[in-house]
């Protein structure tokens, strides 16, 4: 599924128009992707002027968003610059001249997802990707990649360019995942992270669902998840997404949690979580409020599907509550 927040920034007139163009054909095609074009030009009135471009870039990297920077390539890398940190969390940043010829992912190409949003814009303007990662110009199994779409998280990135250099000279790599198989493996998949593999990948097999009042602060909300992972013995790195109702969708305190541990965040209506089956703890005050008996526990299931089980029910704690669910995860080296 193609689900993005797209930041395109222009610099020019035409940089503006395409910018739109790009915005338009994104949002026919992929109902997930949500796109903002901004502009340095404040002539440039179909999109939102940008009169710090440094301060704008800072903000996109905080929330995550994915960058387009349209125009020279230079320009986006003096932006970024201060910004790049690590492979596996910094946004996706991709360049596009204003011709709309070219279109080149320049950061997290893979766990960010740039290389994707390269093709798929690339295929609806008419543009040439320009790929560069050497297992996708090679067509080779991107280990990055793999984690990513099996909802892995990598404990030992050192391991990334280990196996990727196996994968490109056509040597061989080992996999285990059950933990009965003692053998040095390449690849690991365990919530074991001391382990003699090259690479150790942990399922995100677990969603927090989550209620609280409004306005409440963002340091008391993370205690008091942080202290029931911790009674559960979950690590962030176990973490898939954090669910809960749509009227939080812009709670800073959840907002603040999902960035902070780089998950995926989904909210649902009340109708979509009275519609989850199972037994939950529920409340009439809850429900005059928000029009469901139980946010907290419907919302952790409702993003797991089939198979999801509700392994720690709600906890309570001055205006908040939390449950956590655990989903089906399993290995797919194939698409389906």
């Amino acid at each position: 599924m193609f689900k993005y927040q797209l930041s395109i920034i222009s610099f020019t007139i035409n940089g503006e128009i395409l910018s739109r163009q790009i915005k338009k054909i994104l949002d026919e095609k992929y109902k997930n992707c949500d796109t903002k074009t901004y502009s340095v030009k404040s002539e440039c009135t179909d999109s939102i002027y940008v009169d710090d471009a440094k301060a704008w870039t800072k903000e996109q990297f905080e929330k995550k968003n994915v960058i387009v920077f349209i125009g020279a390539c230079g320009i986006a890398v003096r932006m970024i610059s201060p910004y790049v940190k690590d492979k596996l969390t910094d946004s996706p940043v991709l360049v596009i001249d204003e011709a709309g010829k070219f279109v080149i992912p320049v950061l997290s190409g893979h766990m960010g997802g740039a290389n994707e949003v390269a093709d798929c814009i690339s295929e609806s303007i008419g543009a040439i990707p320009v790929i560069t990662t050497a297992t996708d110009v090679n067509r080779k199994l991107a280990i990055d990649m793999f984690a990513k779409n099996h909802d892995l998280s990598i404990s030992n990135r050192d391991g990334i360019a280990k196996i990727s250099s196996k994968v490109l000279k056509n040597k061989k790599i080992t996999f285990s995942i059950a933990d009965e198989y003692k053998e040095k493996v390449d690849v690991c998949i365990t919530t074991d992270q001391h382990n003699e593999s090259l690479l150790t990948l942990i399922p995100k097999e677990y969603v927090i669902g989550i209620g609280c009042r409004k306005g409440k602060e963002s340091a008391e909300l993370e205690e008091f998840i942080n202290k029931r992972l911790r009674e559960e013995n979950i690590s962030w790195n176990q973490i898939k997404a954090i669910a809960t109702i749509d009227i939080k969708k812009d709670e800073k305190a959840i907002l603040e949690l999902v960035r902070k541990n780089n998950t995926d965040f989904v909210t649902y209506t009340s109708d979509e979580l009275m519609n989850v089956k199972g037994e939950f703890s529920s409340s009439d005050f809850v429900k005059k409020k928000t029009g469901t008996d139980n946010v907290c526990e419907r919302a952790a299931l409702a993003y797991c599907g089939i198979g999801g089980k509700l392994i720690s029910k709600k906890s309570i704690l001055n205006g908040m509550t939390m449950a956590i669910a655990k989903k089906e995860w399993r290995l797919t080296i194939y698409e389906e």
